[in-house]
């Protein structure tokens, strides 16, 4: 079944929680600390597979977790990493991040079209560390550790877009599916009426010039496409990575008697709305049914505005094979010319890399952003990946790792961020469940903690440096 759209929720796993340990043994009357650190999360990784033509495997499963990391123990043993979980998607597979609750997309996170291309989807859960890391000359027993970071859901949603190096596009019922048939060993349904293909069929075409090409049998579009009628959106996103457009007109005009150089028009229209860069893409055009007598005239009319436009003009009928050998091979050359100029400015090994860490660090940078919200009536909500995995791995019910997570706002200027957004002294600052009431930096940064079920509401960033 070809499915070339999918929402799924993926979770990364979560971190192992760092250990509280010190070292006891005879005769070493100071062994000191010895709690090792919780094990990582499992990331959720998406990966282009070459070998795939569908989303089929996301049709009926959509919920995917990593697997989460075992927590550190004493004698400095570390928990172990979750392992990760790689999820294959075809090539030319778009992924976007949605809302929690509408599901509705709110940015790309990556364009995967080159095979073995990764992103990372869900990241899991930062392991604690034990308490071996907070020995400093002042603290040499520390009495505490970092919990495991809970790994957060995400809903994705995944929009295939068809790589072949030719789309079969014209109005419904011209026969593009006789023509993929006539050309390859595909063997799409064919009938009589409109709308027959609903969704792209793929074909492998062989040329006596002696070079192949992917051609795909794209459902028939309708005067409105590019606004959505008749499934357009559908349709169209599947053309837009087609090196070559093979623009099929019906001579006869159909069982409708539409206007076949007016279909003509209307299709280069709608491309060209849709975007703009179809406007300009290599395309053939191609007059079917020529087989059927009394329709010469209708063939010469879509031969000038073909020639008119500049593309190449070829007479075929996809029932009786005529001009169809001819058909194939220029179609052929132009793939096998339009590949050539590609292959130039493909991208190496070294640049998938380079893509792939661009996902990675555009995640991470907002990870780290830092979001103030004034809630009115001198409340205040601060939010951020980075900041919240400090106050959900802090042990609460420890005087010491609370002084710790104190430290860390200082160290990463939380104060003066809270300043410019205008938060002033006795003012309420909620993060996660946890409310603090804010005092000048002279003091404690933050004194008086209570609970607190507020949600996170985002709307000035800044990014943590």
């Amino acid at each position: 079944m070809f499915t070339d759209f999918a929402r799924i929720n993926v979770q990364g796993g979560n971190g192992g929680a760092g250990c509280m340990s010190f070292r006891r043994e005879a005769y070493v009357p100071k062994g000191g600390p010895d709690g090792g650190d919780g094990g990582r999360g499992g990331d959720v990784i998406l990966e282009a597979d070459s070998q795939l033509s569908s989303l089929i495997d996301y049709r009926y499963k959509h919920h995917f977790k990593a697997e989460r990391g075992t927590h550190g123990q004493g004698a400095r043993r570390h928990g172990k990493d979750g392992a990760d979980l790689v999820l294959k998607v075809p090539l030319g597979t778009v992924v976007r991040e949605c809302d929690h609750e509408t599901h509705e997309p709110l940015y790309q996170i990556a364009d995967l079209t080159h095979p073995g291309e990764r992103v990372v989807v869900a990241p899991g859960g930062i392991g604690g560390r034990g308490n071996i890391h907070f020995v400093t000359s002042v603290r040499r027993s520390p009495a505490f550790a970092e919990k495991g970071e809970p790994s957060q859901d995400h809903w994705i949603e995944l929009e295939m877009k068809l790589m072949a190096d030719a789309a079969l596009v014209g109005m419904p019922s011209v026969g593009k599916s006789s023509l993929i048939a006539r050309m390859s060993a595909a063997r799409p349904k064919i009938a009589d009426y409109p709308f027959t293909t609903l969704v792209p069929n793929l074909g492998m075409v062989r040329a006596r010039n002696g070079y192949s090409f992917v051609v795909a049998d794209v459902p028939g579009l309708i005067e409105g496409a590019s606004e959505g009628k008749g499934l357009g959106h559908e349709f169209l996103r599947h053309i837009e990575r087609t090196a070559l457009i093979m623009h099929v007109v019906d001579v006869t005009g159909s069982y409708e008697g539409r206007d076949p150089v007016h279909d003509f028009e209307v299709i280069n229209e709608e491309l060209r709305a849709y975007a703009q860069e179809l406007a300009t893409r290599p395309q053939i055009v191609v007059a079917n049914k020529c087989d059927m007598p009394g329709y010469e005239e209708n063939t010469e009319r879509v031969r000038k505005a073909a020639e008119e436009a500049g593309y190449p003009f070829f007479a075929v009928s996809a029932v009786t094979g005529e001009g169809i050998d001819g058909l194939m091979d220029a179609t052929a050359a132009r793939v096998h010319e339009l590949r050539s100029a590609a292959a130039e400015e493909a991208p190496t090994a070294e640049d998938i890399e380079v893509e792939s860490r661009k996902w990675e660090q555009e995640r991470r940078r907002r990870d780290r952003r830092i979001t103030i919200k004034s809630l009115g009536g001198n409340v205040w909500r601060l939010s951020g990946g980075a900041i919240e995995r400090m106050v959900i791995q802090t042990d609460w019910d420890n005087d010491e790792g609370i002084s710790y997570l104190m430290h860390r706002f200082e160290r990463i200027g939380l104060d003066e961020r809270l300043q410019k957004a205008g938060v002033k002294d006795g003012d309420e600052v909620r993060i996660l469940g946890y409310a603090f009431t804010y005092e000048n930096p002279e003091k404690d940064a933050f004194a008086e903690l209570k609970d607190s079920d507020d949600e996170v509401v985002s709307e000035f960033a800044e990014e943590d440096e």
